[in-house]
Parts: structure tokens; sequence; C-alpha cells
């Protein structure tokens, strides 16, 4: 026996008690290292469980997330498709009524055309308007012609001039009319 045997110094070779213990409370050095290594291995499979529970959790959240991102695009997408429907639908009914307009345009256009003189038509009348004025008035220039050498009463002859001058308005607001319309 070597001097670190006899001594008792150092660690122990047996797995029996130390002398002056008590053996309801003394545990061997490999009991004691075994139960600390149970123990943290016990601790580390906690924190993974704990780490992958968390893991599951994040995943979970993150798929529920993304299902309701892709069902709000797809209800976003109906909405979009209905919108597009109802501005065709609006679009459509748009150009129904504009057409609707510029027929009824093109057919008061059509229907006005006889209602107008053109230009040939209206000189046309006017001057043969214009003959029958001349023609009318004739007998009237030679009454007043005659009227003038015989020097009857000037008040005859103003009505004569106020007669020829409401006629000469009259065949005026005539001919301005014809030419308007």
């Amino acid at each position: 026996m070597s001097s670190h045997d006899e001594g008792g110094g150092g660690a122990s070779k047996s797995t029996e008690p130390a002398s002056g213990t008590s053996a309801a409370t003394d545990v061997s050095l490999r009991e004691h290292l075994a139960q600390r290594l149970h123990d943290a291995e016990r601790r580390i499979d906690d924190r993974d469980r704990y780490v992958r529970e968390g893991d599951l959790r994040f995943a979970e959240e993150r798929d529920r997330r993304y299902f309701e991102v892709a069902q709000e695009r797809e209800k976003a997408l109906k909405i979009k498709e209905t919108a597009d429907l109802a501005a065709l639908q609006l679009a459509r009914e748009i150009q129904v009524y504009k057409d609707e307009k510029a027929n009824e345009l093109r057919e008061q256009i059509n229907s006005e055309r006889g209602l107008y003189l053109t230009r040939e038509e209206y000189l046309t009348a006017h001057s043969a308007l214009s003959d029958k004025l001349e023609s009318s008035l004739k007998p009237l220039q030679e009454f007043v012609t005659a009227r003038q050498g015989a020097k009857e009463s000037t008040a005859g002859l103003y009505a004569m001039i106020g007669a020829v001058g409401i006629l000469l308005g009259i065949i005026v607001l005539v001919a301005n009319y014809v030419s308007t319309h």
C-alpha cells in the first residue's frame, strides 16, 4: 500500500461509506455525479421541449396569419372582380346612352334640314319679292308724281309716303325673317 492509501487523505477507491458518516445520507461520488448528470439532462430536455413548443406555436401563428392574409387577398380579389364587372356594365350603359343621344341629334338635324332655305332659294325668293314690290309701288309712284304736279294738300302726300314706308318696313321684316329661318 502506498502512503496515500494508508493515511486516508485521498479519495477512497471503495464504494463503502466513509468512516464517521451517517449511512442514510452518504451518497457515493458516482451516484452523486450520475444524479447531477440526470438532472442536467432533464433540464436540457425540458428546455428543448419548451423551445420546440415555442417553435410550434410560432409556426402555427405564422401559418394562421398566412392563411388569414390569403383569405383577405381572395376577398379583395372578389371585390375587385365585382367592381370591374360593375364598371364594365356602367361603361356599357353610358355608351348606349351616348349612342342614343347621338342618334336623336342626327335625327333632329335630318328633320330640320328641310326647314331652312338654301342660299340659292333665298336669293330667288328675295329677287321675286323685290320685283313684286316694285310692280306694286309703281302705281303709287305714278300717283305721287301726278299729285306733286297738282300741288294738292301735303297731308295726303305725307300719308302716302307713310304708307310706302310701312310697306317697305314690312317687306324688310319678312325678308329678315325668311333669311334667319
